[in-house]
């Protein structure tokens, strides 16, 4: 495990702020569920990806559809993919 030198104190709430440039590294983004492991006396965070989202909308819908590999679309992801495909082919 790789040491970032970074220290953060938890809140009243008991949250802790990952800092930006992580986020950034990582590709993390407000929002995104992270997924929380215990390992001894370690909290490790995961960007959390559930089998079957869809990749617009991150919703896991019975109605999603898998297009190609990897391209998992829930009904209102194929919306607003579909509507930015045709505002760009408008430019």
């Amino acid at each position: 495990m790789k040491s970032t030198g970074v220290v953060r104190k938890i809140d009243q709430l008991g949250r802790i702020v990952i800092p930006k440039e992580l986020r950034k590294t990582m590709s993390i983004n407000e929002g995104d569920p992270m997924e929380i492991f215990v390992e001894e006396d370690l909290i490790l965070l995961k960007k959390y990806n559930a089998q079957g989202a869809c990749i617009v909308t991150g919703d896991v819908l019975s109605e999603n559809k898998e297009y190609a590999p990897g391209l998992i679309l829930s009904p209102k992801g194929a919306e607003i993919l579909f509507a930015k495909l045709r505002d760009s082919q408008e430019v």
